[in-house]
Formats: C-alpha cells, structure tokens, sequence
C-alpha cells in the first residue's frame, strides 16, 4: 500500500501576510524563477514557497468573496 505524502505546511510567515505582501513576493519569486539561473534546489525551494504565496493569496481572494456576498444577501434581505 502506498502512502500519500505529507502536504508541508504553509510556513508562519507567509500565513501572516497580507494579501499585498503575500502577492508581491509571488511576483518575484515568479520572475526569479523566469530568469533561471537558479540551481535545481533552489528553482524547487522557490517554486514550493510560491505555491504557500499563491495559496495564501487565494485564501485571502476567497475571504473577500465571502464577504462580499454575506454583504450582498443582507442588503437584498436574503
């Protein structure tokens, strides 16, 4: 029987990001990725903290959206 592995978890820091600086960050570890250059350990550490950035932006895009359609139903009175 084969074992899923682990999911690491997302690092402290970026869970304390905002959704800027979260964003931000992505964008540059996409361009430095983009440029090369980089060893293979250091393309795969990059791209595994830019999937945490990437994640954390969507966790923030999915709060916004929740709040706005709560917003939304009490405005309409749903």
């Amino acid at each position: 029987m084969s074992e899923t592995p682990a999911v690491p978890a997302v690092p402290a820091d970026i869970e304390a990001m905002s959704y800027e600086q979260a964003r931000d960050e992505l964008l540059t570890v996409v361009g430095r990725l983009e440029t090369g250059g980089a060893s293979l350990e250091e393309s795969l550490a990059l791209w595994e903290r830019g999937e945490h950035l990437a994640s954390r932006c969507e966790s923030w895009l999915e709060g916004a959206r929740q709040r706005l359609d709560a917003a939304r139903s009490s405005a309409t009175g749903e």
